[in-house]
């Protein structure tokens, strides 16, 4: 089986101690730390800025996976670069160029992510899609943690694993929205090899984050 990459959603953790549960995720075994940012405008809900993110990156030399739920996204995006982020993830609908986003991500030496929401199909990226480091795809509509897995986004997976073999592109596909112990070894199987996964590794077996990583890898 592929290298598989878990990278826990701080979304699920205490805010108050931010800087200590990122310590306990790279201590359970994390591969990188998401983040997601929110603007209360794309997504309904507010999240975290580029200062939060400034802050939090003496707790750790994980690769910051930051998720821009924010919309314009393009003027943010040195703000966010600056701050730490090492992969830097937009969605296709919150920017008027996408090549244009691409290649300023790019320019900063970050990773380039392009998220694709459960309706949005791959045709939406696939002209910039040799360009891309990270597909995310979205198995809930962003905007809050601890929602229900879409069943019928395995279906994008299967599609995506398949252009990237018949290319030869290296991009990793990731998958955030309700991943649990039930049903991501399908999304595994399906092609993904990075798992989002907030509330699961926060709450399961008692809050236990280093079972639940070593369980989210164990296919």
């Amino acid at each position: 089986m592929k290298n598989i990459k878990i990278s826990p959603s701080i979304l699920s953790a205490d805010f108050s101690q931010l800087g200590n549960e990122i310590q306990k995720l790279e201590n359970g075994g994390a591969d990188m730390i998401h983040v997601d940012v929110m603007d209360g405008h794309f997504v309904p809900n507010l999240t975290i800025g580029p200062p939060v993110i400034d802050n939090l990156r003496k707790y750790t030399k994980l690769p910051f996976d930051v998720h821009l739920m924010i919309s314009p996204v393009h003027k943010y995006i040195k703000d966010f670069a600056d701050a730490g982020a090492d992969i830097i993830t937009i969605h296709p609908e919150a920017t008027d160029k996408l090549e244009d986003s691409i290649n300023l991500i790019k320019k900063l030496n970050k990773k380039v992510g392009v998220s694709l929401n459960p309706n949005t199909e791959i045709n939406t990226i696939i002209s910039e899609i040799e360009n891309i480091d990270l597909i995310l795809v979205m198995s809930v509509f962003p905007g809050f943690g601890g929602q229900k897995f879409i069943p019928e986004v395995i279906d994008k997976i299967k599609d995506l694993k398949k252009i990237k073999e018949k290319n030869n592109y290296n991009f990793d596909i990731e998958v955030d929205g309700g991943i649990n112990f039930s049903n991501f070894k399908k999304v595994l199987e399906a092609g993904a090899n990075i798992l989002v996964s907030g509330t699961t590794i926060f709450k399961e077996n008692g809050g236990n984050i280093k079972k639940n990583i070593e369980k989210l890898k164990s296919i």
